[in-house]
């Protein structure tokens, strides 16, 4: 292999907003980047058998992020993703860096200097392995109902609609409905219509013919005609803009579609099942939502509770996500204090906030056991905020309510600087956790899945920066609460 082989890096780039420029191209070039446009996530999906890394640019939250990293993950390898924003959406950043994404780089940054040192951060992409992918947990009698109920929904060709709570496992549900369906043996194919600009969810739905558009140089089959034989589920539904609503009610009476571009019509056996944490009824009153569509899409409903109504549910759920994300090689335990913590929290961000709860206490634990000390949720993370303001600061507040802390909170944090600095000192946060509960670097970078070559650079950064390894060996907590990003680091 060569020198130059080696530092190349082929780059899926994805821009929903604006192509490279000529310019821009020469510079990331000279950074050693080889860039593989591409327009649609369809072809982000072909591309990444050729792809070192992922480029994307975020606008307005990570839904984006979210679809590429699930792409990466079901095309059986775990691709390294590099997020762009813009210089004013500082939380966007942060919370880019919370969901996955490797490094984070303004959009008007095209500095050769800025790419080579983002490049050279590059993790391997590795090998996605799931222990048991298809385990779902329903302990609870509320969740028991559930189940039992959806089993008998499964069997029936009736499209189905989950309403819930965000974070509740709505996902999980119409895993099941499929599971348990005679369509199991088909595909079953995913969409979170809130997580992509308007003209991506089109195109992704219903394909497009070759030279349907400025960029379509192949034909492709939307995820209605991928999910042929098996179960397309539609997550957040109600965020589908309303024109692409009457396209889809017309799909699900005519059971055909017809791409982009094109003028025949394609045949579908799919069962639909979608999914929404709204209220639909309200939406159609604000004319939000077609009500013609409404009752196409929820010939059956089924309600899934918040986790603290059903709290048989969290300790099962805790086990199975200390399982999934603990080492492969030994068993980590929760102690009788974390459990009863655990047991009586409010959980207001639902399943999702557990398997963050469980994910943080596991980079933070020393040994095979998780105490209550280890536990950081996000109700706590929100009061611990008062304590890393000044006292002025705290004065001001106590006139205002969470809310509006926790917008003051934010806007403290703005003051940090720009995203570059707010990255680094979140990457801190975490490369420190890792160390400190570890016995050498080595393992250290293990845990965060990168290099020790990587995490030598990124120390000596943090030293230029003012930054050392003394951090370390103070509070735990008072190295989350660093700058007001004790929640972001810990994710």
């Amino acid at each position: 292999m060569t020198a130059q082989f080696e530092n190349s890096h082929p780059a899926l780039w994805l821009d929903p907003k604006a192509a490279v420029g000529s310019t821009e191209r020469e510079q990331l070039a000279a950074a050693g980047l080889q860039l593989l446009p591409v327009t649609t996530l369809d072809d982000l999906r072909q591309g990444l058998a050729k792809a070192r890394l992922v480029v994307i640019r975020l606008m307005g939250d990570v839904g984006l992020l979210q679809e590429v990293k699930k792409l990466t993950q079901s095309f059986g390898h775990d691709v390294p993703v590099l997020c762009r924003v813009d210089q004013g959406e500082l939380s966007l950043g942060v919370e880019a860096m919370r969901r996955g994404a490797y490094h984070v780089l303004p959009t008007n940054d095209w500095s050769v200097d800025s790419w080579r040192e983002a490049l050279a951060l590059t993790p391997k992409r590795t090998e996605v392995t799931q222990r048991n992918p298809q385990t779902f947990v329903f302990v609870d009698p509320n969740s028991q109902h559930l189940l039992e109920l959806a089993r008998r929904v499964a069997q029936t060709e009736v499209s189905a609609l989950v309403v819930g709570p965000t974070g509740a496992g709505k996902e999980v549900l119409a895993r099941v409905l499929h599971d348990a369906s005679p369509r199991r043996n088909g595909p079953f194919v995913a969409l979170n219509c809130a997580a992509l600009p308007e003209h991506l969810i089109e195109d992704l739905l219903f394909g497009h013919e070759k030279g349907a558009f400025t960029g379509a140089l192949k034909e492709h089959r939307g995820l209605f005609e991928q999910a042929h034989g098996g179960t397309i589920f539609l997550d957040e539904i109600a965020e589908m803009p309303y024109h692409l609503q009457t396209k889809l009610l017309r799909v699900l009476q005519e059971r055909k579609i017809t791409r982009l571009g094109g003028h025949g019509s394609v045949d579908l056996d799919v069962r639909l099942v979608a999914a929404t944490n709204k209220d639909l009824r309200e939406a159609i009153a604000n004319r939000e939502f077609r009500e013609d569509l409404y009752f196409r899409i929820s010939a059956f409903k089924l309600t899934i509770l918040p986790l603290r109504e059903r709290p048989g549910d969290v300790l099962p759920l805790a086990m199975q996500f200390l399982e999934k994300f603990g080492p492969a090689d030994r068993q980590v335990q929760l102690t009788a204090t974390a459990i009863e913590r655990l047991q009586h929290y409010s959980w207001p961000g639902n399943v999702r906030e557990l398997q963050n709860v469980i994910q943080r206490a596991l980079v933070l634990s020393n040994d095979d056991l998780i105490t209550e000390n280890e536990l950081m949720f996000d109700e706590v993370e929100q009061r611990h905020v008062s304590q890393t303001l000044p006292t002025s600061t705290q004065s001001q507040l106590m006139q205002y309510g969470p809310r509006e802390v926790s917008e003051a909170h934010q806007l403290n944090a703005s003051a940090l600087g720009d995203l570059s600095t707010a990255v680094k000192s979140s990457e801190y946060q975490v490369i420190m956790a890792a160390i400190q509960s570890t016995r050498n670097r080595n393992e250290a970078a293990k845990k965060l899945g990168i290099s020790p070559r990587s995490l030598r650079y990124k120390m000596a950064q943090f030293r230029e920066l003012g930054m050392t390894a003394n951090a370390a060996t103070n509070s735990m907590n008072s190295m989350i609460g660093m700058n007001g990003m004790h929640g972001m680091a810990a994710a």
